[in-house]
């Protein structure tokens, strides 16, 4: 008796994973703003909660416009103190292939020191 067996191969597998996840950052931005919502509700029974909701036409669309512009300053200072490229150098150590090509750059360096060395090739040479 033969088992079935899905025809499943890795690279399926992968792009399904890429797909979830892209999907999970989407849902993840809705579920933010859902949260932002129920945090404005937690405000219903103070006097600022009452401000809040008397004057809603105003002041949800002000408090929208305070999240992105806080948003965009925090992620200027994510650039500016570098930890997006520290985030992805880390990510590029487990990556085995950045770490072939990362090899092999080394080994060319290697190469050219070494024809430089024994004056084979004369510099300047342009290597972008």
């Amino acid at each position: 008796m033969r088992v079935l067996q899905p025809n499943i191969n890795k690279r399926s597998i992968i792009r399904w994973k890429v797909y979830f996840d892209r999907s999970r950052m989407y849902i993840g931005y809705i579920q933010f703003f859902l949260i932002g919502i129920v945090f404005l509700k937690s405000f219903k029974d103070n006097p600022w909660g009452e401000w809040i909701f008397n004057y809603a036409i105003i002041s949800i669309p002000i408090a929208f416009l305070l999240f992105v512009i806080l948003s965009l300053v925090l992620g200027y200072f994510d650039s500016k103190l570098g930890l997006r490229e520290e985030e992805q150098r880390n990510l590029s150590r487990s990556n085995p292939v950045m770490m072939e090509m990362l090899d092999q750059l080394k080994e060319l360096n290697k190469k050219i020191e070494l024809l430089e060395s024994e004056k084979i090739i004369k510099p300047p040479y342009n290597i972008i």
